[in-house]
């Protein structure tokens, strides 16, 4: 089977990504990190479209139990290939620096910008070796613009930003492109405490993207047709910054 991993894939746009490269014939492997219930609706969701899927749950902030699942994974699936992987999972702590914890500071970090290290590390390795992959990572309009009171979130999305592009260089002779999409505001629970009434006057458009506004341009991404494209962030933000 051809398999896309999708982190942080129980809900919100990794949900959408999960439905939609299901729909495109990938086998979905739906990583969560406690939210059963959840990540099995975006199962049941991928099946009623006639895809399929499994989970595979680890918390992207340890990195010894992404080592330890991912091994368990591929012992178990050796004739498998995770030909896609799209790092989507990323937490929020926001505050002013001057009022921000340590803890604060490391979990954002963690959970965001080193999860991209110890997840990739593993399936860029399958994907060396057959000649051909692609990564996406979701990043966001925090990581190019930066915004107040994240400044760990901004840093943890600007950490990605620079290695998506310092990593398609290393490996676009192997036919694995590597590229980051940059979400503005987008209607999740991420976003379910911003009043879009408010904001979307700053935005072009006049109104928040959707989830599957977000999983569309993935698939582009993934897609055999987009392989003269790598090393780029692609904001989908309603014009609000670019």
């Amino acid at each position: 089977m051809k398999c896309a991993l999708v982190t942080g894939g129980s809900r919100g746009i990794g949900r959408a990504i999960c439905i939609k490269l299901g729909s495109l014939g990938y086998h979905i492997l739906i990583n969560f990190r406690s939210n059963l219930a959840e990540a099995e609706q975006t199962l049941s969701l991928i099946k009623a479209k006639n895809g399929t899927g499994e989970l595979i749950p680890f918390d992207v902030s340890n990195k010894m139990e992404i080592a330890e699942t991912l091994a368990l994974w591929t012992e178990g699936h050796k004739q498998d290939h995770i030909e896609v992987l799209v790092n989507n999972a990323g937490i929020k702590e926001d505050t002013l620096m001057m009022w921000m914890k340590d803890e604060q500071w490391e979990n954002v970090l963690r959970t965001n910008l080193d999860s991209f290290f110890y997840v990739t590390r593993p399936v860029l390795s399958d994907m060396l070796m057959k000649r051909y992959g692609r990564i996406i990572n979701i990043v966001s309009l925090s990581g190019l613009k930066g915004l107040p009171g994240q400044t760990n979130y901004s840093a943890a999305k600007g950490g990605v930003i620079a290695a998506t592009k310092a990593l398609a260089q290393e490996v676009g002779r192997r036919g694995i492109t590597v590229n980051a999409v940059a979400p503005g505001f987008i209607k999740t629970d991420m976003t379910e405490n911003i009043s879009e009434k408010e904001m979307k006057a700053l935005i072009p458009v006049n109104r928040f993207g959707t989830s599957e506004e977000v999983a569309h341009l993935v698939a582009f991404l993934v897609s055999p047709e987009s392989g003269y494209i790598t090393g780029e962030v692609i904001s989908i933000n309603g014009g609000m910054y670019s």
